[in-house]
């Protein structure tokens, strides 16, 4: 959206962009941010696809967390949402400390996920504040994933968690996650910026 405007290419407000998975509405305001509705959540878990085949997950809230064996022997319990994208969040204790170079994997490529997932770590600080990191399937650990933003906030409110807007702090800077809870579409605002330009001979 930024781009757009700033190449000349647009001066609408709104633009609708079509993705692999979705079709997004962009608004830009006068401050350069962008936000971006990010369409509605899923919670089906055989929509990520992830099988559930003889697990008992654990009712918190109005959520469930499902319990996780990964092969190093240790068990972690993740949340499941789809944005459009599989997303498996866990809670953690401290963003920092969390092992995402080493458990992300493990989760991303778990055969209960038929087609990997993306591996978010988030830390709650307050219910209007979250830290987060996410190890993106085939990509490893990346320093802001918006979908990974948006899962991670829509669950810790369905896990009773976390209020409907969220300030969520990111390696790669901070976003706002809203959500009304129900069964509206989640609204995603953050900075945008042109951080590279290059061309390339075809």
């Amino acid at each position: 959206m930024r781009f757009v405007h700033d190449k000349g290419l647009s001066d609408k407000p709104v633009l609708k962009v079509e993705t692999v998975n979705n079709l997004l509405e962009l608004r830009l305001a006068a401050d350069g941010r962008v936000t971006v509705d990010m369409n509605r959540p899923v919670f089906d878990p055989a929509a990520l696809p992830f099988d559930g085949a003889g697990l008992q997950p654990r009712a918190v809230g109005g959520f469930q967390m499902w319990p996780l064996a990964l092969p190093d022997g240790s068990t972690v319990e993740v949340a499941l949402v789809s944005m459009g994208n599989p997303h498996a969040v866990q809670i953690v204790a401290d963003v920092d400390r969390a092992p995402v170079a080493s458990v992300g994997p493990l989760v991303e490529t778990h055969a209960r996920f038929a087609r990997k997932v993306n591996a978010g770590f988030m830390q709650i600080v307050d219910r209007r504040r979250i830290r987060l990191r996410v190890h993106e399937r085939d990509a490893g650990e990346t320093l802001a994933c918006g979908t990974g933003a948006c899962a991670a906030v829509v669950a810790g409110i369905r896990l009773g968690l976390l209020d409907g807007s969220v300030e969520v702090e990111t390696r790669g800077g901070p976003l706002r996650v809203e959500w009304d809870g129900s069964g509206g579409t989640v609204l995603m605002t953050g900075p945008a910026e042109t951080v590279f330009e290059g061309s390339i001979e075809l």
